[in-house]
């Protein structure tokens, strides 16, 4: 697959520094289609199925649907290679969580969180969150649980086309597929109403947050300066 730390899929913008790395223009194409594909399978089976899809699931959705065109060879490769490269070597040191592009979240370890559309895992995580909803507040909601390697390279995808084709920049507000914790426990939290803000740091000055922070069983996986390279994050809950 091939990447280039000199041009982006785009336009260079001099806000960037030649080590980033980028996704060159002659994968653009097939960049495109693998997002269209995986937004048209999102849609066909629902937000929340999505999140705890499978990849090989994935695939025989896009082959069963009639709306759906078949993942190609190219395609495939493609996100092979997203879920198999190392980010380290573009400033990225989280530690890689799933070892196989076809791992699956076994449904008989999750369940569904009313209202959110998001599942966590039965246990530590969900005990977790309702600790929280009981000290914190009812305005507290769950924006994000468990995260499926085919969701977490929907968001890293999409997190790439916003910055014209950077993934050094995606993969500072957004661990590559294979990294996130959101794959075995972790969850964000959010002020109900309070929309997109929730994923940035106007989230760190909310009562929610200081709440969030008196609580000795709650830690946040991206502190300020944390040594994985990933942006402040204090809606990040960790469980593990």
């Amino acid at each position: 697959m091939s990447l280039s730390t000199t041009s982006s899929l785009l336009a260079n913008d001099n806000s960037h520094t030649s080590e980033d790395l980028y996704i060159t223009k002659n994968d653009y194409e097939v960049f495109q289609s693998i997002r269209n594909k995986l937004k048209l399978v999102q849609r066909h089976i629902g937000y929340g199925n999505f999140n705890v899809i499978s990849f090989d699931s994935m695939l025989s959705i896009s082959r069963r649907a009639s709306n759906i065109e078949e993942f190609t060879k190219s395609e495939i490769d493609f996100l092979e290679f997203i879920f198999y490269y190392n980010p380290a070597t573009h400033g990225f040191f989280g530690d890689r969580i799933s070892k196989n592009i076809t791992d699956t979240i076994d449904k008989k370890l999750i369940t569904k969180i009313p209202r959110t559309g998001h599942y966590l895992f039965k246990g530590h995580a969900e005990k977790t969150y309702y600790e929280m909803i009981k000290d914190v507040g009812d305005s507290l909601t769950l924006t994000s649980g468990i995260r499926s390697i085919v969701k977490q390279t929907k968001l890293f995808l999409d997190k790439i086309n916003s910055t014209n084709g950077n993934i050094t920049q995606a993969a500072i507000s957004l661990a590559p597929p294979a990294f996130t914790y959101h794959s075995i426990g972790d969850f964000d939290v959010g002020k109900k109403g309070f929309g997109y803000a929730n994923f940035t740091s106007k989230f760190a000055n909310t009562d929610e947050f200081r709440k969030i922070q008196q609580l000795k069983y709650v830690d946040v996986r991206y502190t300020i300066n944390n040594k994985d390279g990933v942006r402040y994050e204090p809606w990040h809950i960790t469980t593990i």
